[in-house]
């Protein structure tokens, strides 16, 4: 009997010209009905003097080509944003295939996956965050697109849409970027004085997140200027210099991103680089004659139908709604800040930004509050 399977199973082989190789070889032919569709033979042969499993695979001769946009895809938090991807095969093919897409987002080293979507035909699942909130556009002939509606701040990032046909897969990446703001943070208790996890966290209590490599460089070809180091959501730590000067690396470095490199995310302690996305609601300020206590400034934001402000959601609301405002208010985490747009006598330096007074155990004054739409 093994005799006859190796006989049987050359003879199969004979019109393969491939080498057969750790007991798989593949055989480029028409079936038996000229069609060009794939098949396959599974059987056991021998190679080498050893016996072994082979799989002979028939391909269609077609080249699959995947595409997506190869330009970013901007977005804000809250919004739907449609990913672009389209796949063909060269030569054309008529015939309907049965075709399997899946969409995954990439760490920015692209070294782990996180499962988006799975679909066959009208058939789909989506995972994790994206649950209930990822789709495919199928509007046109074999478009993959996919459609993630109300947007988070965490979306953001490289996207890959693989498409299988059979054993043959081709993907391309398309680029998510939230349009957003970067922010240094510091907690009541001074600088330097977040992990890597403490710092996760206060960005989340701010409205935020920690920001990527992506986003820090974008801030800094904007004019983010910050001499102390923050950590990002990598788990490096740097930060950014426009003018290099003598405490923030040297005057002899160009200017750019200052790098530590990764640090323990328990044991080194840095302040923290928050990202911002657009706002789905208004920050707006309120005050009262003889100014209020932090407490008090939550219950006035709360009496307006509000809540008190909190620093994401200010500086967001001054990078995209132009708020501006020369009177310091409260936020929700007891600091006391101003928006400023377009600089004036006695409202702070010559640039336009967001001023801090730290977070005052004592005094009186206005408050931020927030309220969606």
């Amino acid at each position: 009997l093994p005799l006859l399977l190796e006989a049987t199973l050359l003879q199969l082989a004979s019109g393969s010209h491939h080498p057969f190789y750790n007991g798989f070889y593949y055989n480029h032919l028409m079936n038996d009905k000229g069609n060009g569709q794939e098949k396959g033979i599974l059987g056991i042969g021998r190679a080498g003097g050893k016996w072994g499993l082979q799989v002979v695979i028939y391909f269609n001769g077609a080249k699959l080509v995947v595409e997506t946009s190869k330009d970013p895809v901007y977005s804000s938090s809250g919004a739907n944003v449609t990913l672009p991807c389209y796949y063909h095969y060269e030569p054309d093919l008529e015939a309907k295939r049965k075709i399997r897409i899946k969409w995954s987002k990439l760490r920015d080293d692209y070294t782990k996956e996180q499962d988006v979507l799975v679909a066959i035909g009208k058939t789909y699942v989506a995972f994790g965050d994206f649950r209930g909130r990822a789709h495919l556009h199928q509007a046109g002939r074999r478009e993959a697109s996919l459609v993630v509606s109300d947007v988070r701040l965490q979306d953001d990032g490289k996207y890959r849409c693989e498409v299988i046909d059979g054993l043959e897969d081709e993907s391309d990446v398309v680029d998510l970027r939230l349009q957003g703001i970067v922010f240094p943070y510091q907690p009541p208790r001074g600088q330097y004085q977040l992990n890597f996890h403490e710092a996760e966290r206060v960005c989340q209590e701010q409205g935020a997140i920690l920001a990527t490599f992506n986003q820090l460089f974008q801030a800094w070809s904007e004019g983010l200027d910050w001499c102390n180091a923050g950590w990002l959501a990598d788990g490096t730590v740097q930060y950014p210099i426009r003018l290099p000067r003598k405490p923030c690396g040297g005057l002899h470095l160009a200017p750019g991103i200052r790098s530590y490199g990764p640090r323990h995310r328990h044991l080194h302690r840095f302040d923290a680089f928050c990202f911002s996305s657009a706002l789905r609601g208004e920050v707006f300020y309120l005050d009262h004659l003889a100014g209020m206590t932090l407490e008090e400034a939550k219950q006035s934001c709360q009496d307006a139908g509000a809540e008190i402000a909190r620093v994401g959601q200010l500086y967001s609301a001054w990078k995209f709604l132009g708020l501006d405002r020369c009177d310091a208010g409260w936020l929700a985490d007891g600091s006391v800040r101003y928006p400023i747009a377009k600089p004036r006598a006695n409202c702070g330096p010559a640039e336009p930004g967001v001023r801090s007074f730290g977070f005052p155990s004592k005094g009186r004054f206005g408050v931020f509050c927030y309220k969606e739409r």
